[in-house]
C-alpha cells in the first residue's frame, strides 16, 4: 500500500469515528441529553406543569381514578400512542414502539390520599379531604413527557415500551391487580420512580439489591368482660391485657431479630372504652410489621399473632388476629435487579451527570411496585430530588402541606425516556451478538 493510500485510509477511518461510530463505542449518540433538552423546552414543560396540576385539582383515591384515567386517555390519543383501558378499573396500558418484542415497561401510579390539603395556592385541591399527597400527581406527568419522547422517536425503538398508568399504589395493592390483567405478560424489565423532597433537584438516587422493605398490616380483637371500673374484680380487663400485648410486641423487634435484619413492629391503632368509669367488653388494636427478607417477614408475622393471643390469654382475655390480606395485601420487598443498577448509573449519568448521581439507604417504607418482580425478571425503581437548596424547605410525602417542585418534571421524562430506549437498545445489539439464543417462550405481542 502505497503512502496515498495509506493517508485516504487514516482519512476515513477519522471520519468514522467521529461520527456514529464513535458514539456507539463511547456509548453516547443515544439521545439522552437531547431528551432531557427536549423535556426542558418552554412548551414542553408547561405542558407537562399544566397536567400535574389538573391532576392535583381533582385528587382521586385507589381505584377511582377515572377522571385521571380519561385525561391520561386524551393525552395518548393526541400522541397517537394506541393503549388498553379499562386495566384493574381505571388503569390504562399504552404501547410506543414496534408492537413486538423484546418489551419494557415503565410505570407511574395515579391515586391520591385521603387527606385534607393544608397549602393554599392556585391549584388547591378542589375535592374535601382527598389530597395528592405523595406526588404521583407528578408521576403521571412525567410518564406522559417520557411518552411523548417516545413517540417522537418511535421509528428508533428496536422493540416496545409499555406505558403503565396503575391505580391503587397507596395500599390498594394495584400492582397486583394490573398484573392479573396480563398488563406486564413478556415484559422483560421494568422502570418505577419516586419524586423525593430530602434531595436536591437534580440528583437522582438509588442502589442495588433492596431498597424498600416488604410490609404488612395487622388488627387484633382482644375480648374480656365489661363492667363498672369501681369493681375491677368482676370484670376481665381487655384494655389491660391489650397494654401487654403492645409492650410484649416490641420484644419481637429488640429481642428477636439479627439487630443486622432490620425490622419493624409498630402498633398504631388502639380502640377501646368510651367512658371513664366502664370497662368495656373488647378492644381492637391494629398496626404494620416491615422486613428486608421474605423470612424475616413470614417469621415476624408468625410470632406477631403467637404474642397476641398468648399474651392475652395471660390475661384471660381471647382474641382474634386478622392480617387484611384481602384488604390490604402483603407488599413484597422492593429489590433493584443489579444488571440494571448499572443501566441505570449508565444512563442516568448521560443525563444528570456521574457526580449527581447517590446511592441510597433503604428505607422501611413499602411499594406495590415489588409485585411486579413477581412476574418481570428484572425491575428497577429510582428516586428524583426536588429539594431547591435556595428554596423554603419542602415538606415529606404524607404531609398536608406536601409540595412538588415543578422543575423536577423535565428529569424524570428524560430519564425515564431513556432508559427504556437504551434498554431496547442493548437487548438488540445482544441480540444480534448471540443470534443463537432463542426465546422461544416469548410472544409475538403482549
Amino acid at each position: 500500500m502505497d503512502s496515498s493510500s495509506q493517508w485516504l485510509l487514516l482519512f476515513v477511518s477519522l471520519q468514522l469515528l467521529s461520527g456514529p461510530l464513535a458514539a456507539v463505542v463511547a456509548g453516547g449518540g443515544d439521545g439522552s441529553e437531547e431528551f432531557l433538552e427536549r423535556a426542558r423546552e418552554s412548551e414542553f414543560f408547561e405542558w407537562m406543569v399544566g397536567i400535574r396540576r389538573r391532576i392535583h385539582e381533582k385528587p382521586e383515591l385507589g381505584y377511582e381514578e377515572f377522571e385521571t384515567s380519561e385525561l391520561v386517555r386524551s393525552e395518548l390519543d393526541r400522541m397517537g400512542i394506541s393503549y388498553k383501558h379499562p386495566v384493574a378499573v381505571t388503569g390504562v396500558v399504552g404501547f410506543v414502539g414496534t408492537g413486538k418484542p423484546p418489551f419494557v415497561a415503565l410505570r407511574a401510579d395515579m391515586d391520591a390520599l385521603a387527606m385534607q390539603e393544608s397549602v393554599e395556592w392556585e391549584h388547591k385541591s378542589k375535592v374535601p379531604g382527598k389530597m395528592h399527597a405523595c406526588g404521583h400527581d407528578a408521576h403521571v406527568a412525567m410518564l406522559l413527557g417520557a411518552a411523548k419522547i417516545l413517540q417522537e422517536h418511535k421509528n428508533e425503538l428496536k422493540g416496545t415500551v409499555v406505558l403503565l398508568f396503575q391505580p391503587a399504589e397507596e395500599g390498594g395493592g394495584g400492582a397486583k391487580k394490573m398484573i392479573e390483567a396480563g398488563a406486564v405478560d413478556n415484559v422483560e424489565a421494568i422502570f418505577g420512580f419516586h419524586v423525593t423532597t430530602n434531595t436536591p433537584i437534580g440528583i437522582v438516587e438509588s442502589r442495588p439489591g433492596p431498597v424498600m422493605a416488604g410490609s404488612g398490616f395487622f388488627e387484633a380483637v382482644i375480648s374480656g368482660k365489661g363492667g363498672h371500673a369501681a369493681i375491677p374484680q368482676h370484670t376481665i380487663d381487655p384494655i389491660v391485657a391489650a397494654s401487654n400485648v403492645i409492650v410484649s410486641l416490641q420484644h419481637l423487634v429488640s429481642r428477636e431479630a439479627d439487630p443486622l435484619d432490620s425490622q419493624v413492629v409498630t402498633v398504631a391503632k388502639f380502640q377501646g372504652g368510651g367512658a371513664f368509669n366502664v370497662i368495656p367488653d373488647s378492644v381492637t388494636i391494629g398496626g404494620t410489621f416491615r422486613a428486608f427478607s421474605k423470612e424475616s417477614f413470614f417469621q415476624l408475622k408468625q410470632r406477631i399473632e403467637e404474642v397476641i393471643v398468648g399474651q392475652a390469654s395471660v390475661q384471660r382475655c381471647s382474641a382474634a388476629v386478622s392480617f387484611l390480606e384481602k384488604e390490604r395485601p402483603f407488599f413484597p420487598v422492593t429489590i433493584n435487579n443489579d444488571t440494571l443498577h448499572a443501566h441505570f448509573i449508565k444512563v442516568a449519568g448521560e443525563i444528570v451527570g456521574p457526580g449527581n448521581i447517590r446511592d441510597r439507604h433503604p428505607v422501611m417504607g413499602a411499594e406495590d411496585f415489588a409485585f411486579f418482580a413477581e412476574v418481570v425478571p428484572s425491575t428497577y425503581y429510582y428516586f428524583l430530588g426536588m429539594q431547591n437548596e435556595s428554596g423554603e424547605l419542602l415538606k415529606p410525602g404524607h404531609s398536608p402541606y406536601f409540595t412538588v417542585n415543578e422543575d423536577v418534571l423535565p428529569y424524570g421524562a428524560a430519564l425515564h425516556a431513556s432508559l427504556a430506549q437504551q434498554f431496547l437498545l442493548q437487548r438488540a445489539d445482544s441480540a444480534l451478538q448471540s443470534p443463537s439464543e432463542s426465546h422461544s417462550s416469548s410472544h409475538d405481542e403482549l
